[in-house]
């Protein structure tokens, strides 16, 4: 709690960059500060995404993905 009260700033820029950290009162851990997860992406968000993605030729990936199940001619 100490470190917490004292360097709070900091202890929370330590759990954004991704660190857990437990927090304890007299050694007994009483609490976790961990980061939250990133909220998933709305479907906006993913078309927006997709127009930075290359084009794929369907009937080549189907090629492609024959020949790694079954590579006999």
């Amino acid at each position: 709690m100490r470190e917490l009260r004292n360097s709070g700033g900091e202890v929370l820029r330590r759990v954004e960059r991704g660190e857990r950290i437990v927090v304890t009162r007299d050694g007994t851990p009483v609490a976790e500060l961990r980061p939250l997860p990133h909220p998933s992406a709305g479907p906006a968000e993913l078309i927006r995404r997709r127009r930075h993605l290359p084009r794929v030729n369907p009937d080549a990936l189907r090629h492609d993905i024959d020949n790694l199940i079954d590579p006999s001619p």
